[in-house]
């Protein structure tokens, strides 16, 4: 079980990640009004479209990350950054919990990766210190 499930893990993020990312590369409605919305929250002009887009290839890359074993830790990493932020622009903007009347679909789906991410971070906890020699530095 201990073997299997970091790749169920993978699966469930790389789903929630992979599946978002038709939205945001294609400037779906819904992901120029979230954008959008942190934008005007913020001030910062630049947030849509460009962090619609960074914010997209960072989840493209966390998903190849996790199913790469030595690189799993890494993906896993950016994945709870990413989706942290995601989180917290969910609680506390005024883009709230629930997005355009999607009954909070977006927020639980991010707990869900939150949580996900923490546990593969936690069950890959014995390979922090040998990750450089796995990924060939310091060999």
């Amino acid at each position: 079980m201990s073997r299997a499930l970091p790749w169920v893990l993978s699966a469930y993020i790389a789903f929630v990640f992979v599946q978002s990312l038709f939205f945001k590369f294609a400037a779906a409605d819904e992901s120029i009004y979230i954008f959008q919305t942190i934008e005007n929250w913020l001030g910062l002009d630049f947030f849509e479209p460009f962090m619609r887009n960074f914010i997209g290839a960072s989840e493209m890359l966390c998903s190849v990350l996790l199913f790469i074993p030595v690189t799993r830790p890494l993906g896993a990493l950016g994945s709870l950054i990413i989706i942290s932020g995601a989180a917290v622009f969910h609680l506390f903007s005024p883009l709230g919990i629930e997005v355009q009347g999607d009954g909070g679909t977006l927020f639980i789906l991010a707990l869900g990766v939150m949580a996900a991410s923490a546990t593969i971070i936690y069950l890959e906890r014995n390979n922090y210190r040998t990750l450089p020699q796995r990924l060939g530095y310091w060999a």
